[in-house]
């Protein structure tokens, strides 16, 4: 019994020297390989821990745990477009940086769009060039998402819209390392609009292009989602109220779009191999649809008998005078979108895409049509539940029936 033991012992020992031989033998070989890169002493935890232009290299198959090479700092990530790129840019195996100034509920279902350590919230100030800085330090692209279709008593929209953009893709030039930087903007944008959003909206895709020459602009139609701020806002009106109020005549054209194309499009962007770059892109859906024609289908959707009321412009600004008022005296106020100055300013003029513009074609991708199962997150308005509704069976034209 006691030779067994012994000669167990023995075996056991020699295990043990055979590994340790093999592991230093590994190491050897990982610092011959560290020195003909020129990197001897440095020691990776992981291949993600990465600054200036140093990144990973690709791994994997492609999929939520392989490793993209992309680290993407995404400003605005908590807004509505914002967090569909991350989601779509997370199940590829890129790393995120999410970059928030509220608090940390506000950040925290994003996570759960990457694997383990791939989403990376990071505290900051928006106008301290300090804590930019260290969101961006790691990464490789900038996606800029911050905008806002409304101006408050902190954030005018040349602050929003002008000043953080120009201050992003500066210090996205000074970084050295930024591969891509793609500055989120919207059809319309033009300097000559009566809208002041779409005219600071046409200065911060200037200032971008000087700062950042390579950089992309997306410019998205009227997003049309879960969480948009379109249809959504006419069918709760459509709840509450006796009618949906719309400024003017209805007549100005629109071109919605799916938020998950405009997200695609962006990952298109930043997965090619520099087509992109220095370039504007169009990004509206298939249809046109005039404001009376989309409230009409928002109608249609959710089973409701159309009830519009058309208030004349002059009377719908003269509503609005209210609210400028006490946003001049710096006084916050609730107020409805339609009686908005800006918003009635934008009802002048479309909202399309050119006939030159690049567009989805030129990023591969085919955008969905504004209808159906795009829009099914309208039959939660439905009265009696989301299979019945008011008008159930009356009406045969496809519009989630």
């Amino acid at each position: 019994m006691a030779g067994m033991l012994g000669r167990s012992g023995v075996r056991t020992r020699a295990w043990i020297v055979a590994l340790q031989q093999e592991s230093l033998l590994c190491i050897r070989q990982d610092l011959s390989c560290n020195h003909e890169l020129g990197t001897v002493g440095m020691r990776f935890s992981s291949s993600l821990a990465v600054k200036g232009s140093v990144h990973p290299s690709k791994r994997g198959t492609g999929g939520r745990s392989s490793v993209s090479g992309v680290v993407a700092t995404v400003f605005g990530a908590t807004g509505f477009l914002a967090r569909y790129v991350v989601q779509q840019l997370a199940k590829m195996g890129s790393q995120v940086i999410v970059p928030y100034r509220g608090v940390d509920e506000e950040v925290r279902h994003l996570k759960l769009m990457g694997d383990l350590g791939q989403i990376v919230p990071m505290r900051y100030d928006v106008r301290d060039e300090g804590s930019i800085r260290t969101t961006i330090a790691s990464s490789n692209i900038i996606v800029n998402c911050i905008g806002r279709e409304y101006e408050t008593r902190n954030f005018k929209f040349e602050d929003v819209n002008y000043e953080i953009s120009n201050r992003l893709s500066q210090l996205a030039k000074d970084h050295g390392g930024i591969s891509k930087y793609i500055q989120i903007s919207c059809l319309g944008a033009s300097s000559a609009s009566p809208s002041k959003q779409l005219r600071t909206k046409a200065a911060a895709e200037e200032v971008t292009l000087q700062n950042f020459p390579e950089a992309t602009i997306i410019r998205s139609g009227a997003l049309v989602g879960v969480e948009d701020r379109l249809l959504n806002r006419w069918a709760a009106q459509a709840k509450k109220l006796p009618f949906v109020p719309l400024p003017g005549g209805g007549k100005s054209k629109v071109q919605p779009v799916l938020v998950v194309d405009v997200a695609a499009g962006i990952t298109s962007c930043i997965r090619d191999q520099g087509f992109s770059m220095g370039k504007t892109f169009e990004l509206g859906g298939p249809d046109v649809f005039t404001i009376n024609e989309l409230v009409e289908l928002m109608f249609e959707t959710i089973r409701e008998n159309s009830r519009v009321l058309h208030i004349p412009m002059p009377l719908a600004r003269l509503g609005a005078i209210p609210r400028e008022l006490a946003m001049n005296m710096g006084i916050p106020i609730p107020f409805p979108m339609t009686f908005y100055k800006d918003y009635l300013d934008q009802q002048a003029v479309d909202h399309i895409v050119s006939p030159e513009a690049m567009g989805f074609l030129e990023l591969g991708i085919t955008p969905h049509k504004i209808a159906g199962v795009a829009i099914e997150h309208l039959y939660a308005y439905r009265t009696g539940g989301p299979s019945v509704g008011t008008t159930v069976g009356e009406t045969v034209s496809g519009a989630g029936f």
